[in-house]
């Protein structure tokens, strides 16, 4: 595996990983690790900018701000702009996976160590869903169906969501989640709300796929007809039916 940093910016990382193989990769939540030999572990995290871009070789001359390039036979993979693209050191695995919640697409993800974390908290549960150190993985899109689905208030304090509530929650996650990575897409609607059942046209959005509330401000909702509302917590746009979600 030839590894290299176009930009300069992870030139003494990828001098120590070039003409390694990769032996083994994985993912927590939104954190991706690749495997070297000798016991070398890139971490790398996309956060909300970062982008992969893969082709077939030969490579072409690297253009823009390419933080690092893993190139094989087979082709290769240029990364630009994630929040962290690091060798860990020894215990760094352990450490980065200590600070994070489980992650619904794992199957070794401990739902109760998610549930320990919310039954405390004032914080509402539409934040600690977005918290990383609660549950790693789900986004803004998740976020708002799930509770949606679940007729959750987003505002609800996690101490004060129910066991149940949060049963069914994570349930959702690890089946939507799931099927968002099977099929490409994001589809939240349930079969009888789909365009085909209702008789409505399909959403076109650029992120593609069927959902009830996310970027549907101002529209009606699909199930009672009330009117999505949108806001802004804790820096990121909320999408929910007063309709359907009343709070507790």
């Amino acid at each position: 595996m030839s590894v290299a940093s176009p930009q300069g910016r992870f030139t003494e990382g990828a001098r120590r990983l070039d003409g390694r193989p990769l032996t083994d990769a994985e993912a927590h939540g939104k954190h991706l690790l690749l495997r070297f030999d000798h016991d070398q572990v890139l971490h790398v995290h996309l956060g909300i900018y970062g982008t992969y871009a893969f082709g077939p070789g030969p490579a072409p001359v690297p253009t823009g701000a390419v933080r690092l390039r893993l190139t094989a036979d087979t082709g290769y993979a240029d990364l630009r702009g994630p929040n962290a693209c690091e060798l860990l050191e020894p215990g760094g695995v352990k450490t980065l996976r200590d600070r994070l919640g489980p992650d619904p697409l794992r199957g070794d993800a401990d739902p109760d160590l998610a549930w320990r974390r919310i039954e405390r908290s004032r914080t509402p549960i539409a934040v600690l869903l977005l918290d990383q150190m609660v549950v790693a993985g789900p986004g803004n899109i998740y976020r708002a169906e799930v509770l949606f689905r679940a007729g959750v208030d987003p505002l609800l304090p996690g101490r004060d969501l129910t066991r149940r509530q949060w049963t069914a929650i994570w349930a959702d996650l690890v089946t939507l989640m799931a099927d968002g990575v099977r099929t490409g897409r994001i589809d939240t609607v349930r079969p009888e709300h789909t365009p085909e059942a209702m008789g409505r046209p399909p959403r076109v959005d650029d992120h593609g796929g069927e959902v009830y509330v996310y970027r549907r401000a101002g529209q009606p909702c699909l199930i009672c007809a009330t009117t999505v509302l949108t806001n802004r917590l804790a820096a990121r746009n909320l999408f929910w039916c007063p309709g359907c979600q009343r709070p507790s």
